[in-house]
C-alpha cells in the first residue's frame, strides 16, 4: 500500500462514522468548541471529544486554544488528498470502461461509423 493509499484509508476510516462525518460537515463552516458541537448532536460532549480525537488522529481536525476554550478546526488539505485519491481511482475506472466499450463495439469507433467494413 502506498503512502497516499494509507493516508486516504485513515481519512475514510475516520469519516466512516455518522457522528464524525457530521462533525466534519459542521467544522466546514468554521472553528467550534466541543461544547458548541455537542449542542446539536445526539451524543454527549464526552462522546464528541472522543470522536474529535479520532478526527485529529487522522489529521482531519486540529485544535487550538483561545483563552480557556479549545477550538477545533477542519484541515481541508486532508479532504483534498482523499478526493485526489478518489479522482485517481475514478479515472482508472473510466479508462477500464472505455477499454471495455472498445472491445464490445469493435473498430466502429466513437462516431458510430463502421470503418473497415463494406
Amino acid at each position: 500500500m502506498s503512502k497516499a493509499e494509507r493516508a486516504a484509508a485513515g481519512v475514510f476510516a475516520a469519516l466512516g462514522n455518522e457522528t464524525r462525518l457530521a462533525l466534519v460537515r459542521r467544522l466546514g463552516s468554521g472553528p467550534a468548541s466541543a461544547t458548541a458541537l455537542a449542542e446539536r448532536a445526539a451524543v454527549t460532549r464526552q462522546a464528541i471529544i472522543k470522536h474529535l480525537r479520532v478526527l485529529e488522529s487522522s489529521r482531519l481536525v486540529t485544535h487550538r486554544k483561545r483563552g480557556r476554550e479549545v477550538l477545533y478546526v477542519l484541515e481541508p488539505r486532508r479532504l483534498e488528498e482523499a478526493r485526489a485519491f478518489l479522482d485517481a481511482v475514478s479515472a482508472g475506472w473510466d479508462r477500464a470502461i472505455e477499454r471495455l466499450r472498445m472491445q464490445v463495439e469493435g473498430p466502429a469507433g466513437r462516431d458510430g461509423s463502421e470503418r473497415g467494413r463494406g
